[in-house]
């Protein structure tokens, strides 16, 4: 479109002022003619300085022949030409420089800068008033029903307010207009990135808002409630209901489809009230961290539950055979370690053992030996495949990384904005710096395999679930086509994973076989791992700060050469960290799961009656198979009736 053609288009905008698509067009246009004459003012910049770079002056053409050439080139260019001639090459460059800048900033740096990404999200106040702008569609749970909306508009005072019936159960997932984009703003308006540009207002070209539309998600709000009772029900060793709740996080998959039923992290906030900058504030600044999602961002030590990825590993080696020797003096793995011993110290015992036992026993002894077996190369290819970093150096462990393109979803925002830090571990080469005991405490989930998330855990076992041995990538939208992330697994080898993981919860040494009697009175057949992981965390006060200390540098002669802070760690009394995964109904998984409780105790004591109780609650809502509850089927893609249409942005 010429310069002509765009003023012209911008004089017929003038000329209708009343219209609402010429206070779209008028901004979008002067944005066009903007960056177009910023354009030619270049280029013609461009052409001139090529254009009399070798031009001569009229007293060089009439100059004698024999003049010097080097006299000849002065009559033309003088000193003052020369100089012009720098300043306008150096504007050019800056032109280009700023230009370049804006360029990259305005529509690179979304997308391939990743701090720039979660700061815009957090910070950027116009992206969340353009969001603002529109009425919102109504989010839906699993059941598509009305009446269960997730997030619906209502009228208070006269005015029409958004509102969360289930408001603190779905804060970490839906977010707030102050923190990390959630849900709300990327399923709509500006942050679904489904905007129209400058050129397609002025040319009377749309695009199909998303801001209007109603969205189903995959979760069942009743499975989400069932969460947020058991988490707020633990109990102590005497059988009281703990107070304060301790942190947990429990994700629960289909591992068929990669759908995501139910979601939630402990403690948690109040939509509503995390709208307020000044309680956002004290939220974000509050030790026990409720804005934090821990399903997808906390780190823990996975203790005996990582079993369940060494074991996989062992299948995809082939060397799923091999059996080990579990004895009273423990497994040494390299000269001058500690022996590695089972929970039970020198008294457990189990003997020569093969996979399956080991598993359904817990024995630490084996798969320490299996993970020194296995070796660092075919650990790190089973990582890759599970969505693990496996790194060399273990300072690269904690860049934390975040993966949005694990989500199956429908826009990168959506991604972006469930986007889970990404779980790590050691898999380098064996040196100094990386040893034998250090890839045997991998081996049953300590060391450097201490930094998973319930998420991670949960794809885990969700790689075992599904039929085919996939990892499928996970889903919370509902009507999405399903998305493999990986083939894990052949089919045969899965069949045969699920039943060793059917040992843990009714074979007759099985960790957690007392805690699911009720399960398998019910008619379901289920696969489980325990896991009880133990974490040194700093020394507390008696008002709660973290106690340091001054330690002093000497030298070799025990001079004093400086001094530095350290925190003291609380040794003596480390927390003890409880585990659960469970798939269920074993013959075909419709769900996979990971519980996790902080300061829970054992896995089997804690965790592992909070997933039972959850199977028997997913059999209830028909989400095992047999006759399950049918979904409503995903609301059109319309506009709701009334809805204000979007206005259109650059």
């Amino acid at each position: 479109m010429s310069l002509t053609l765009l003023l012209q288009a911008a004089a017929d905008t003038a000329n209708n002022p009343s219209t609402s698509a010429a206070l779209e067009k008028r901004p979008a246009l002067l944005s066009l003619v903007y960056m177009g004459g910023l354009t030619l003012l270049i280029l013609w910049l461009i052409v001139a300085l090529i254009r009399f770079r070798r031009q001569r002056s009229a007293l060089a053409a009439v100059a004698p022949a024999d003049l010097p050439e080097e006299v000849r080139e002065r009559l033309g260019t003088t000193s003052t030409n020369r100089g012009l001639r720098v300043l306008r090459l150096l504007f050019i460059v800056l032109a280009l420089t700023v230009f370049g800048f804006h360029v990259y900033w305005a529509r690179f740096a979304a997308q391939t800068n990743e701090p720039f990404q979660y700061a815009l999200q957090r910070r950027d106040a116009r992206n969340r008033r353009l969001t603002d702008s529109v009425l919102r569609g109504w989010i839906l749970d699993r059941t598509g029903e009305l009446k269960n909306a997730l997030a619906r508009f209502r009228v208070e005072n006269g005015k029409i307010v958004r509102d969360y019936p289930m408001d603190t159960q779905f804060a970490h997932l839906f977010g707030t207009d102050l923190g990390d984009a959630g849900l709300e703003r990327s399923l709509f308006g500006l942050q679904s990135g489904e905007v129209p540009e400058a050129l397609q207002v002025v040319m009377g070209q749309t695009i199909q808002q998303k801001a209007t539309k109603d969205i189903q998600l995959t979760i069942h709000h009743e499975m989400q409630q069932a969460i947020v009772d058991e988490l707020n029900s633990i109990k102590d060793r005497t059988g009281k209901v703990m107070k304060p709740t301790p942190p947990a996080a429990v994700v629960i998959l289909n591992p068929q489809t990669g759908e995501v039923v139910g979601m939630y992290s402990n403690p948690t906030f109040s939509i509503k009230e995390a709208q307020n900058r000044t309680r956002w504030n004290q939220l974000n600044e509050d030790k026990n961290k409720p804005l934090l999602n821990r399903t997808l961002h906390q780190f823990y030590i996975p203790g005996s539950t990582f079993k369940t990825f060494m074991m996989i590993a062992a299948h995809r080696a082939g060397i799923q055979d091999t059996e080990f020797v579990c004895s009273g003096t423990g497994y040494l793995a390299m000269p001058g370690a500690k022996p590695i011993f089972d929970d039970g110290g020198a008294k457990e015992v189990h003997g020569v053992i093969g996979i399956d036992r080991a598993y359904e026993v817990s024995c630490n002894q084996y798969f320490a030996q299996m993970a020194v077996k296995l070796g660092p190369e075919r650990i790190r290819e089973t990582a890759k495949l599970l969505g693990i970093g496996a790194y060399e150096n273990p300072a690269d462990t904690t860049r934390g990384r975040r993966l949005p393109d694990i989500w199956n979803a429908s826009s990168d925002a959506v991604k972006k904005a469930l986007a889970p830090t990404e779980a790590t571990m050691v898999a380098g080469k064996l040196d100094q710096n990386f040893t034998k005991f250090d890839l045997a405490l991998e081996g049953y989930g300590q060391g450097y395999a201490g930094q998973m998330t319930p998420f991670q855990m949960a794809l885990l076992v969700a790689a075992i679930g599904n039929m085919d041995g996939n990892l499928m990538k996970p889903r919370i939208e509902m009507g999405r086509p399903d998305e493999v992330y990986s083939p894990v697994l052949s089919p045969q080898v899965a069949q045969r994973l699920r039943e060793i993981m059917g040992l843990v919860t009714g074979g007759p040494e099985g960790t957690a076989r007392s805690r699911f009697l009720e399960v398998k009175a019910a008619g379901i057949n289920t696969g489980g791992k325990t896991g009880t992981a133990q974490k040194i965390l700093p020394l507390l006060d008696r008002n709660g700060n973290v106690v340091t200390r001054v330690v002093y540098d000497r030298d070799p002669k025990g001079n004093v050469i400086g001094q530095r802070t350290e925190t003291v760690l609380d040794i003596d009394h480390p927390r003890i960290d409880s585990w659960f995964l469970c798939i269920a109904p074993l013959e075909r998984p419709q769900i996979a799961m990971a519980v996790l409780v902080e300061g829970g105790g054992y896995g089997g004591t804690t965790a592992a009656p909070i997933a039972a109780r959850l199977v028997l609650k997913a059999k209830a809502l028909g989400l095992l198979g047999g006759e399950p509850k049918k979904p409503a089927a995903p609301p059109p893609n319309k506009p709701r009736q009334g809805a204000r249409q979007p206005a259109a942005r650059r």
